[in-house]
């Protein structure tokens, strides 16, 4: 009776995951596709910089401490307020020491109009200390339909704060807007959800204990994201604004759609294996059901964006952005890999092994910083920077998977096994697209028939060869149609 509801919450979590994540990305691409013909590449560009600082940030201010909250068997009202007033903490002196160190980051990348923009934007750090609580405490009880009604809200309301304050000219000002109205406007629709609220209490035994296993976190987390974020730093400082900015959207869409279907079904699948982390056969079962269905669904829309991309950009965001294309063609195939990435290191986290965690982050941080910085510095080309997270991510794919054939019996040979469907029958469908997309007379024509044309084959394909991910997707779309029709 545990185990079924167990899985019954967890796969009405995983739709509510889906429901937000796809949600929120239509949202967020609508208001980017707004903002993208109203801006220039070069206030992208400048965006993409103060986001470093932001993202470390937010990682700082976590300190891996949300995580830890999932993870832990049990925890307490204390421990919730305890974790709260350590972010907290963490979050106002980063805001001191980057209000103050403002004006040397701008003359470093030569953007002086950054210095209060950025004093803005990292407001954000002390909204996001409040919203890693609610954030763990949805994630602990899989009640993922209160961040589904969040997100939603928060990017409808940022998304037309955003585009009003472009239209009105406010330039550079308008992406700050948006980004700390999401923040604060999600934080705010969670908090009516959600009865935690703070208390004047602080365990120090407690914040020792979820510390221990925080840290190793904390730092892969500032690893990761110096890496993720060093590509952007490298560009902004060597090459210009406008180059950042065509390489950041680039990323952007990519990154947008692989985060909404993979980022749909990994927090689910955390707090299904915390939940289970005794039962190594039944932890390896979720991890082959996450791997498998997130690379089913994620590689085929990767692939298509990829083919589609010259359509999508002139059409969407105009000619001033086709230089971005290339680097949208090759996010594609980083994000493709996505799930094999994720799936890893959850199961990881779910189990308790942040030591083996870090360890992955260290070697693969070391593999990328060697390549980027021997593309950017000596190769100085900014192709050849993107590429190489291309080189980076495939290689990462087999670090990422070593240690799980220990932890849990799922080899990277599996893995491969279990992933091939999805990439075989992309291939096969990608072929079909391109000689139907090419053929069209304009861009919406092209793009309408590619997409059609890409569902078909890629379904017909997976009935054919009766494809155990189709069947499990069609399956539970059916039996949540039951139950919300049984609901009526």
């Amino acid at each position: 009776m545990a185990e079924s509801n167990l899985k019954s919450k967890t796969i009405r979590g995983l739709f509510f995951k889906l429901f937000e994540q796809g949600g929120s990305a239509i949202i967020t691409l609508v208001v980017q596709i707004v903002m993208a013909r109203i801006l220039a590449p070069r206030e992208f560009g400048m965006l993409a910089i103060m986001l470093v600082f932001v993202n470390v940030g937010n990682v700082l201010v976590q300190s891996g401490l949300n995580t830890a909250i999932v993870q832990s068997k049990d925890v307490s009202e204390k421990d919730y307020s305890t974790v709260f007033w350590m972010s907290l903490a963490v979050s106002v002196v980063l805001y001191v020491a980057v209000f103050f160190s403002a004006p040397a980051v701008a003359a470093f990348y030569r953007m002086p109009r950054v210095v209060w923009p950025l004093r803005a934007l990292v407001l954000v750090l002390i909204v996001n200390a409040y919203n890693s609580i609610q954030e763990a405490i949805v994630a602990r009880d899989l009640q993922f339909n209160k961040t589904f009604r969040a997100t939603i809200t928060a990017g409808a309301v940022s998304g037309v704060l955003g585009i009003s304050s472009a239209f009105a000219g406010l330039g550079i000002w308008a992406l700050v807007v948006q980004q700390i109205a999401q923040q604060v406007v999600k934080c705010i629709t969670l908090a009516k959800q959600i009865p935690w609220r703070p208390r004047l209490e602080f365990d120090g035994g407690r914040a020792v204990v979820l510390f221990r296993f925080s840290w190793k976190l904390l730092v892969s987390g500032i690893m990761d994201q110096l890496y993720q974020s060093l590509s952007d730093l490298i560009i902004g400082r060597v090459f210009t604004s406008t180059d950042l900015g065509y390489v950041s959207q680039g990323k952007k869409y990519p990154q947008a759609l692989g985060v909404m279907l993979d980022g749909a079904i990994q927090p689910v699948m955390l707090s299904a294996v915390s939940r289970v982390q005794e039962d190594v056969s039944n932890v390896k079962r979720l991890a082959r059901r996450g791997l498998k269905t997130s690379t089913y669904l994620i590689v085929p829309s990767m692939t298509l964006f990829a083919i589609l991309a010259p359509q999508l950009v002139r059409l969407l965001l105009g000619p001033k952005w086709l230089p971005s294309v290339p680097f949208l063609q090759m996010y594609c195939f980083v994000y493709a890999l996505l799930p094999i990435h994720t799936t890893n290191l959850q199961v990881l986290n779910g189990m308790g092994r942040s030591d083996l965690f870090l360890k992955l982050e260290v070697i693969k941080k070391c593999l990328g910083l060697a390549i980027i910085t021997f593309a950017a510095f000596v190769m100085r080309d900014i192709y050849a920077i993107v590429f190489g997270s291309v080189i980076v991510g495939i290689v990462s794919t087999f670090i990422n998977a070593s240690p799980n054939k220990r932890v849990i019996g799922y080899s990277y040979v599996e893995q491969v096994h279990d992933i091939v469907p999805a990439f075989a029958m992309s291939a096969a469908s990608a072929v079909a697209v391109w000689f139907a997309a090419s053929a069209m007379p304009n861009d919406v024509l092209g793009i309408l028939v590619g997409i059609v044309v890409m569902l078909l084959v890629y379904v017909l394909l997976s009935w054919v060869f009766h494809v155990e991910e189709f069947d499990y997707v069609v399956r539970n779309l059916r039996a949540a149609r039951s139950r919300r029709t049984a609901g009526k």
